[in-house]
């Protein structure tokens, strides 16, 4: 009855909010979206679109469609994932995402054993943050993405998607050695009101997650250096130029911790969690492959570094 590229269309509008974003991500113009929206309204018989605004939203009737079309698109996925499970081998592209702090301790040996396991799987690799990826997830750009959550300002959650905990790590305090606080083990973050912060880049979640940190404990940061990158922030730690907040992750392996730095727990506790996400439906067998993967991997990273840091970390 409903043509599907029709259906897609009004799922896009729905998912993205416009014409002109639905039209991106479908690599079509808008006049051509158009033109599908008004062939499935004379085929629904009702109206789906109406002007808010400069733009349109959806009627009541072209959100039931909208609602109807999300279950059709997963179910042709999921029977596109059952056939794919029928072959004996593993094949085919994965694009993957992920975060600067889980790609050198989670993907390589990660992809080292999916390459192992199933050397018909080839994969794409990309450096990003969640702030994109996910959007990226449910549009289909990406097909599984590696993304960070703190606790105290979660990662956001897009209905198309899927998610499953990878590993949930504590964030500790750097300080320069000579700092009068970095002989303690513990420091309540409140007490670092005499030192600039050192963040990543202005308008990444990243940026805003240290700033609501901090202001929560009653301080008003100043955050003089904005660098994408831990290594590099640690760096600037080393020469006094301020402090900054470290996941236990980026931490641990040898050398990676100057000797000018201290590096100290705080209080209150802040802790993240490594998730990896996938679109709903879409999870063929090359994405459940890299997904087990990376859950394989990250058990074994949490369970070598508990002995080491008490409950720095929960796989």
């Amino acid at each position: 009855m409903f043509g599907l590229e029709r259906m897609r269309a009004l799922l896009a509008v729905a998912t993205h909010g416009s014409v002109a974003a639905a039209a991106e991500v479908l690599h079509v113009t808008p006049s051509g979206v158009s033109q599908q929206l008004g062939k499935l309204e004379r085929e629904a018989g009702q109206p789906l679109l109406e002007p808010h605004g400069r733009g349109v939203r959806l009627t009541p009737a072209g959100k039931v469609l909208a609602e109807h079309a999300e279950v059709v698109f997963a179910q042709l996925a999921a029977a596109r994932s059952d056939l794919d499970g029928l072959r004996q081998d593993i094949m085919g592209p994965v694009r993957i995402g992920a975060i600067s702090t889980s790609l050198h301790a989670l993907l390589p040996p990660a992809l080292a054993r999916l390459a192992a396991k199933h050397p018909r799987v080839s994969v794409r690799l990309t450096e990003g943050e969640a702030e994109w990826m996910v959007p990226a997830v449910a549009a289909g750009d990406v097909d599984l993405a590696v993304i960070e959550s703190w606790e105290n300002y979660p990662a956001p959650i897009v209905a198309s998607t899927s998610r499953e905990p990878l590993l949930t790590e504590t964030t500790d305090l750097a300080l320069p050695a000579t700092h009068r606080l970095a002989h303690r083990k513990t420091v309540n973050l409140s007490e670092v009101d005499d030192l600039p912060w050192i963040a990543w880049t202005e308008g990444s979640r990243c940026h805003h997650w240290l700033e609501q940190t901090l202001r929560a404990e009653g301080l008003d940061p100043e955050v003089t250096c904005t660098v994408g990158g831990y290594s590099t922030q640690l760096a600037l730690v080393a020469g006094n130029v301020g402090a900054a907040l470290v996941p236990k992750l980026i931490h641990t392996r040898p050398g990676s911790i100057p000797d000018e730095v201290r590096i100290v727990t705080t209080k209150p506790v802040v802790h993240r969690t490594i998730y990896a996400v996938w679109r709903t439906g879409a999870d063929t067998p090359a994405v459940r492959a890299g997904v087990e993967a990376l859950k394989a991997v990250s058990e074994q990273v949490a369970g070598g570094l508990v002995a080491a840091d008490g409950n720095a970390f929960r796989p």
